[in-house]
């Protein structure tokens, strides 16, 4: 589950550390009226989960109450990398001279925590661990002890930030690592850190992500499920009991079994596409439940052309071919062109009943995942 910005800024205010005083709001009267109690300059800030929100328009600085309301007018409502803005986080703007970023994660190679502090805050640290890996500044982490305070220490000295703001900084990332144990988070962020003239750390961003299975252990955070969805499509999956995440392609994806949709992820990009989506209808998949997950993917806007790549054990190419034919016969016109590759049990049986005159059949998933990139780029 990812929170919002604001969720998780009420996780990190409760464990003490310094974020911003914000507002949330979902008009621009409520934007203006939380503006003036903070006192300007104050940011307003889009609450969707997506990064690169103010290169997108979907962060503001403003001044005054008539900016605040033009702002908020021009945000709320606004359709940002595919998702409807409909609340902004007002917040107290930070005069910073200086961005970090602190982080926790799993390294999934190492088999252990590991946090970690840059001094190339502000920017995406994806591109900073691609391009400039050593700009970070890593430490692994025994979960049977936890983050040691030398740790923190030298992880923050290893990334060069000033001595005038290392123990502070320290202290951030130490809580973020008791959060990011207690709270059973699979990923824990602050980017950036902002430092201020007068050497004041703040938290300006907050990113918290939590392990689904391990919300029964905290009843707080599961309450918050329902405004953490993202968009109608997330609580579709959840409706649907989907495994679905939403990506920033045009290549809808449906497979049955996590690997193999992964996979099929891969192959969408190597061989020059944008995967949409990652969905996973599970094993033993019925006519009704393909046919929910076509109309899932249909309904997303950025999706091209769809491949649907199912390898039968459980799941029968029979059942599969019954729920593509009932959900495609149900449109007037298919929205999206349609690949189909079918394997394993049933196969056969399901290709014989496949309308191939509402979908494109390919024997092999290399060809089937070249032609829905194809038929993708027709679309462009």
């Amino acid at each position: 589950m990812k929170l919002h910005e604001y969720q998780a800024k009420g996780v990190f205010a409760d464990a003490g550390l310094p974020v911003p005083d914000s507002t949330l709001a979902s008009t621009p009267d409520e934007v203006v009226a939380a503006a003036d109690d903070i006192g300007y300059p104050v940011a307003i800030k889009a609450q969707v989960q997506v990064g690169g929100r103010g290169k997108a328009g979907g962060i503001e600085l403003v001044d005054d109450a008539e900016e605040a309301r033009a702002a908020a007018e021009r945000i709320i409502g606004m359709d940002l990398k595919g998702l409807h803005v409909d609340r902004v986080l007002v917040e107290e703007a930070v005069d910073f001279v200086n961005e970090l970023y602190v982080g926790v994660t799993m390294d999934r190679n190492e088999g252990k925590p590991v946090a970690m502090v840059s001094t190339q805050g502000g920017v995406n640290i994806e591109e900073v661990a691609a391009e400039t890996p050593e700009a970070i500044a890593r430490e692994h982490v025994d979960p049977a002890f936890g983050l040691q305070p030398y740790q923190a220490r030298r992880a923050v000295y290893d990334a060069g930030v000033d001595r005038e703001v290392a123990g502070d900084v320290a202290s951030v990332l130490t809580t973020l690592y008791d959060l990011w144990a207690e709270k059973d988070a699979t990923e824990i962020e602050v980017n950036p850190v902002m430092i201020t003239s007068d050497g004041e750390v703040v938290c300006a961003d907050a990113v918290m992500n939590i392990d689904d299975d391990a919300l029964f252990r905290h009843p707080d955070l599961a309450d918050m499920e329902d405004e953490a969805a993202e968009d109608d499509l997330e609580a579709k999956a959840n409706e649907y009991g989907f495994d679905y995440v939403r990506l920033s392609g045009n290549v809808g994806i449906i497979g049955n079994g996590a690997g193999l949709v992964m996979t099929t992820l891969d192959l969408v990009d190597y061989y020059g596409g944008a995967p949409a989506n990652f969905l996973d209808i599970g094993g033993g998949a019925k006519a009704e439940r393909v046919a929910n997950a076509l109309d899932m993917v249909f309904a997303d806007e950025n999706v091209d052309s769809v491949v649907f790549n199912i390898f039968g054990g459980i799941t029968r190419g029979d059942e599969v071919a019954k729920g593509i034919n009932e959900a495609l016969e149900s449109f007037d016109e298919i929205p999206k062109k349609v690949v189909v590759r079918l394997a394993g049990t049933n196969a056969a049986e399901g290709m014989e009943i496949l309308n191939t005159d509402l979908v494109t059949v390919e024997s092999t998933l290399e060809d089937a995942v070249q032609r829905a990139v194809e038929y993708s780029e027709e679309e462009q």
